[in-house]
């Protein structure tokens, strides 16, 4: 049985916002028309180029409009899923004509060609229409920048890209998606979410990301389970699991050929509730979800245990944004290390993003139970990572490191690693940065993601609304 979506539709769907299911599933039971409803349409980014061309001061070249159109197409082509749309130049266009145009669109990319003084006022009835908003603004395009930075004190979802490098361009329309995918998003909590208060109350998620959160008693997807053809189990557990594994320790066979079948069962029942990802507070019982969510985080959707809702919204994000899943961590501060070490009994094994290269996996048992079936997944030392926790909808704690030893110590789960901070000591000391509010799990879990991704997720902050906060320092 063949990965559940192609590398174009996981990228372009959201991969980074939006709706991540694809047009190419796997044949098992569940494939059809029944999925064509879960590709997304692109979204919508609205263009605007604000001053003059020419050849004198204060204008720029002729020739870069075309340059622009050509590096519009050259995103689109590459990304899969936007659409650049409008092209309107302020002036001659008037600028309250283009603010009445912007309610189809999803997201709004201003290319200030020149100017001076005035064209703040002018462009904030572009900016005060509430799209997310970038405005690019090379050097020598006249004095208005020194105003566009009251636009970022008085909280305007606008992110300013003073510079000369046009991949600025594309890496912020990465980011621009990400509200409009949020809007396509439908999630399952089976037995309902758990996690700070904003984020389980759907009214809440639907008001602040767009996303619908939806709960599933798991009486249902335990009779999707039952309804599974063993066979086409059996098959899934052979080609994705056993024929890959380095080893299997603990578990049986069957043990595993169960938890095959219990991803098929969730993969059908998110099909029929047209939903891109899942937390699960039942993730402990016969057969346990680690498999299920290992596998959904390695095509693309997001799996999470415990019923984890916060980092269920996290991993959307960053998977939406940068293409890569997250693992749910059960993190420990170590000083004599200066490092956060983590682990966890689920992880996804394709952590470069859908595309990538399998880590080495060994199948093991869950540690605290010593039971189900669970992953000990070889994380690559060296690599950068983000560790990160979206908080009550509006803040998001972030601590970068570097993996710099994996570990495979009895009193941890399964998989482990650990990675490097900044100030280990103040990370202890600052755990949560008096933000979080709830049980152990909502307090203890983070989500750690390959690559360093502090500063994006500070545009992404300035895009979506949420406070960035370093754990054991500022940003």
């Amino acid at each position: 049985m063949s990965d559940f979506f192609t590398r174009r539709d996981i990228l372009g769907a959201a991969a980074a916002g939006g709706t991540i299911l694809a047009s190419q599933l796997s044949a098992g039971p569940v494939a059809g028309e029944e999925e064509a409803h879960l590709k997304p349409g692109p979204a919508r980014i609205y263009k605007v180029f604000a001053g003059r061309t020419g050849d004198a001061y204060l204008t720029r070249p002729t020739d870069e409009l075309a340059r622009f159109e050509k590096c519009f197409s050259e995103i689109e082509g590459k990304l899969g899923d936007v659409k650049f749309v409008g092209g309107d130049l302020i002036p001659p266009t008037d600028v309250g004509q283009v603010a009445a145009k912007l309610k189809d669109a999803d997201a709004l990319l201003i290319i200030h060609l020149s100017g001076h003084g005035g064209d703040a006022p002018v462009l904030s009835k572009l900016i005060d229409v509430g799209l997310p908003t970038a405005l690019f603004s090379q050097p020598f395009s006249g004095h208005g920048w020194m105003y566009f930075p009251q636009w970022h004190k008085q909280g305007k979802r606008v992110v300013l890209l003073p510079t000369s490098d046009w991949a600025e361009i594309e890496r912020i329309v990465g980011l621009l998606r990400v509200p409009a995918r949020m809007r396509q998003t439908r999630i399952l909590a089976i037995d309902g979410p758990n996690g700070t208060s904003a984020a389980c109350n759907p009214e809440q998620v639907k008001k602040k990301l767009g996303a619908e959160l939806v709960t599933v008693a798991n009486e249902r997807l335990m009779g999707v389970f039952r309804s599974i053809d063993p066979k086409a189990a059996e098959a899934e557990a052979e080609q994705y699991w056993i024929s890959q594994a380095r080893r299997i320790v603990e578990p049986s066979r069957a043990e595993i050929i169960d938890s095959a079948r219990l991803y098929l069962a969730t993969r059908k029942l998110m099909i029929e509730e047209r939903a891109q990802a899942v937390c699960s507070r039942a993730c402990m019982g016969n057969p346990r979800g680690c498999l299920t969510f290992s596998k959904l985080n390695d095509v693309g959707l997001v799996g999470a245990c415990e019923g984890d809702i916060d980092s269920t919204l996290t991993m959307l994000i960053f998977a939406y944004a940068f293409r890569v899943p997250g693992f749910i961590t059960d993190p420990v501060i170590d000083t004599a290390k200066n490092a956060m070490v983590h682990f966890h009994c689920t992880s996804a094994t394709r952590m470069d993003g859908p595309a990538g290269k399998r880590l080495p996996f060994t199948i093991r048992t869950q540690t605290d139970s010593r039971g189900g079936v669970a992953l000990e997944v070889e994380n690559r030392v060296g690599q950068s990572v983000t560790c990160a926790k979206l908080v009550d909808l509006d803040k998001m704690l972030i601590v970068p490191g570097k993996i710099v030893e994996t570990g495979t110590s009895p009193l941890a789960c399964r998989t482990q690693f650990t990675q490097s901070v900044p100030d280990a000591r103040r990370v202890f000391l600052g755990w949560g940065a008096d933000v979080i509010r709830g049980d152990t799990m909502t307090l203890l879990h983070r989500v750690v993601f390959y690559g360093n991704f502090m500063k994006p997720v500070q545009d992404l902050g300035d895009l979506m609304g949420f406070k960035i906060i370093e754990e054991g320092g500022t940003v």
